[in-house]
């Protein structure tokens, strides 16, 4: 149980006291905050700081700044996510290359700078130069054969594992909350729970270091995950510099929301991308004012990375294309069947990563993470190195994946048979007969997606942070690119066929595999996450093809159906309710038909409700009370005989106030008595000195009637982010309805365990 609704004014908070007292109005860790007196006190704040506005101009310039911070405050957020997703995309190009080679006319420079910086370099063997050298060369002066091959393989295993240990061990001794994607805690986050130090200094920090060096450990995971984690640091940072932000929780919460949308912007170059994941994912309240201000932080946020350029390309992300044929009506056909195959993967994922998930935590699995990190870097390494598209890295791999073959492609993917009589232009090349380079990547692709399948599952969930986009992202384009070369190949070879005979005349560029790819991707990724409008804007904004909206939308749209079909649960939905997170998702239907009376507390054979009397208890009773029980806040009623509703007091301010009495407040003992009252008796002249605590009163509790419908008093909850309710008849008290009451009641509802929602 715990407080709702105002303050009821924002004056002080006992009559003796001329200021509230330190801690007043804050939160308890793994407590849900009030969202309705979180919007009261600011109320407050505004209507003060506007009528002071007009006593004087001191008073009417703080009123501007005050006005401004917010803006100032997404200024800032968005040059400082920016500016560290530019940072992590460079010391990741350069450590993933290490684990290859070095450059020895400058060892910070990764093999593609190095060999740009190059006066020697051909464009036929752009990735060779005399400056760039694998470790056999300079270990053993061997570029080829046996022990070359052993040694660098060797080595990448060995840096991998260096890499994994020191993330890893970051992570456990300086910032255990800077582990896993950290997407579901921000949304349980932003639904109004506390988690201290989630969003704290020592996780920003640890967080962009072991990102680094996790995804350059070759490990099969993403950080664009972990950087909506960042950004969030950065937002709770600087919202901690202004007491606007800093001293309200639900203000507090907006800032974060924009701040998960600028780390989206960076994260794909996709600033409205951002914005509408934000609103759509991971935002529990997100009001208009929220929505212009993720745009200005989600702006900045991009401007600032394009100003870095880390991929040296003039564009935010490294998998920017341009594809040069339009697509066709008879090609919705795959795209639908990639969006099938993007839902069963979906469901399969989360199916296998929450049992995996779950066994970590309920067996001994769950003390060595350590060592889980190291094996399954091992193996990862082990398994990796031999296939080209599971060495590489796997933004690396995507962007070769979603390319068109032009001329000047040098990949296994684009060794097709050219017809030595074609005069084309470069950019529009027919389609041709797969060659032999084909037909091996098409069996390594195929090895590398049972691969990376079942390695993500395993990956996942670890304690480094790990983020899932990517790793989705590259299944779905594996998939897609062989779907695409099947579909090219038929309509070359049976051009003839009634489907193909209206748009694929022999001698034309009729199918792009890389467009195949692209929407695999997609559908992928919308399977696992159940994204679907700010899924189609990431992708168009991350490839640039404004064109193939309508094949990105079929295919988004598919996954989730067949994977709704399986669950209705998402990745991110499942690891809250594996954590036992009280987050009551808006998209969440409540059909059955109980009521009120039947999930409150005290139910039939408990004891009764634990109350607080307006005007017949001791200061000695009160802490009794608190002492006994672990409620959170308590009901106050007229008396235990008649239970007419008073209101409700939170119990961290209770507490406060009676050690703020006793310290303060001469005549305060153990047996005075406290009066909620606004008036209370005169008291006889030996009395103790009584304690008035009419102040944190909270006068206009939410409250329903026993016969409401559950379904009712859970779209409050949901709409009015209530912590409890108090259940009455006719103004008489019968018990309580918290949060966590409503969850467990739902599980129960959903033939799932109640007891798996552990916090309110």
């Amino acid at each position: 149980m715990v407080n709702a609704g105002d303050m009821n004014g924002s004056g002080n908070l006992m009559d003796f006291l001329d200021e509230p007292f330190p801690d007043v109005g804050t939160y308890e860790d793994f407590h849900t905050i009030d969202w309705l007196r979180e919007k009261s006190r600011d109320t407050d704040r505004h209507r003060k700081i506007t009528s002071k506005s007009k006593e004087s101009i001191w008073e009417f310039i703080k009123s501007l700044l005050d006005a401004w911070s917010g803006w100032v405050v997404m200024l800032l957020i968005g040059l400082l996510a920016g500016t560290l997703a530019g940072v992590i995309d460079l010391a990741v190009d350069w450590m993933t290359d290490l684990k290859e080679g070095v450059c020895l006319s400058a060892f910070w420079y990764s093999h593609e700078q190095c060999c740009w910086t190059s006066n020697e370099t051909t464009f036929d063997d752009r990735d060779k130069c005399p400056q760039w050298q694998k470790w056999s060369e300079l270990l053993v002066s061997q570029s080829e054969g046996a022990s070359a091959y052993i040694l660098n393989y060797f080595l990448y295993i060995m840096w991998a594992l260096c890499f994994a240990f020191l993330a890893v061990s970051l992570v456990r001794v300086f910032a255990p909350y800077a582990c896993g994607s950290g997407i579901p805690e921000i949304k349980t986050i932003l639904s109004g729970f506390i988690i201290r130090g989630y969003l704290g200094k020592w996780t920003l920090l640890i967080k962009t270091v072991t990102l680094v060096l996790v995804v350059s450990s070759g490990l099969s995971l993403g950080k664009e995950g972990p950087l909506v984690h960042v950004a969030c640091c950065c937002g709770n940072f600087f919202s901690s510099l202004f007491s606007k932000y800093s001293k309200n929780e639900g203000k507090r919460r907006e800032v974060l929301s924009a701040a998960a949308a600028a780390g989206v912007s960076v994260a794909f170059g996709a600033p409205i991308g951002g914005v509408l994941f934000s609103l759509e994912e991971v935002s529990y309240y997100f009001p208009l004012k929220t929505l212009w201000r993720s745009f200005f932080a989600a702006l900045v946020a991009a401007f600032t990375l394009r100003s870095i350029n880390p991929f040296g390309n003039s564009r935010l992300v490294l998998f920017y294309v341009e594809y040069h044929t339009p697509w066709y009506m008879a090609e919705l056909f795959p795209f639908i069947l990639l969006g099938v195959f993007g839902g069963l993967w979906g469901t399969l994922f989360i199916r296998c990563n929450i049992a995996w998930c779950r066994r970590r935590k309920t067996t001994r699995l769950g003390k060595y993470p350590v060592l889980e990190v190291i094996v399954i870097t091992a193996i990862t390494a082990i398994i990796a190195y031999p296939n080209p598209y599971t060495r590489r890295s796997t933004s690396e791999l995507i962007s070769e994946l979603f390319n068109d073959c032009g001329a000047l492609e040098s990949s296994q993917l684009c060794d097709y048979i050219n017809d030595p009589n074609m005069t084309r232009p470069v950019d529009d090349i027919p389609d041709r007969p797969a060659g032999p380079g084909v037909y091996t990547a098409m069996w390594q692709l195929a090895l590398a997606l049972v691969f990376k399948i079942v390695i993500t599952i395993f990956t996942f969930g670890m304690k480094i942070p790990s983020g899932l986009f990517i790793p989705s992202m590259a299944v779905g384009a594996m998939a897609g690119r062989m779907v695409g070369i099947g579909v090219e190949q038929l309509a070359y070879h049976h051009h003839d066929w009634i489907v193909f005979r209206n748009w694929c005349r022999p001698g034309a560029d009729c199918v792009t595999p890389g467009l195949y790819a692209m929407v695999g991707a997609a559908a992928c990724l919308g399977g696992v996450t159940r994204m679907t409008v700010s899924l189609v804007v990431i992708m168009f904004e991350l490839t640039g093809g404004l064109e193939y909206i309508v094949p990105l939308m079929a295919a988004a749209v598919t996954s989730k159906w067949v994977a709704d079909a399986f669950g209705k649960e998402g990745i991110y939905e499942a690891h809250i309710h594996l954590n036992g997170y009280p987050f009551l998702d808006v998209k969440d239907e409540f059909t059955h038909r109980t009521l009120a009376t039947d999930v409150m507390r005290p139910r039939r054979g408990e004891a009764p409700l634990s109350v607080l009397t307006q005007d017949s208890m001791t200061v000695e009773d009160v802490e009794t009370l608190i002492k006994e029980t672990d409620y959170n806040g308590f009901p106050v009623v007229v008396s235990k005989d008649s239970e007419r509703l008073i209101g409700f007091a939170q119990r961290r301010e209770l507490i406060l106030a009676i050690k703020n009495a006793r310290q303060r407040q001469d005549g305060v003992v153990s047996n005075s008595i406290v009066y909620f009252t606004e008036d209370p008796p005169e008291l006889p002249p030996n009395s103790p000195h009584p304690l008035k605590l009419r102040r944190i009163l909270n006068l206009s509790p939410f409250t329903v009637t026993d016969h409401t419908p559950m379904e009712t008093v859970v779209d409050i909850f949901r709409k009015l982010g209530l912590r409890q309710c108090l259940v009455t008849r006719s103004g008489r008290l019968l018990g309580i309805i918290t949060k966590k009451d409503v969850l467990r009641h739902m599980a129960q509802m959903a033939n799932q365990d109640p007891e798996s929602i552990m916090f309110n």
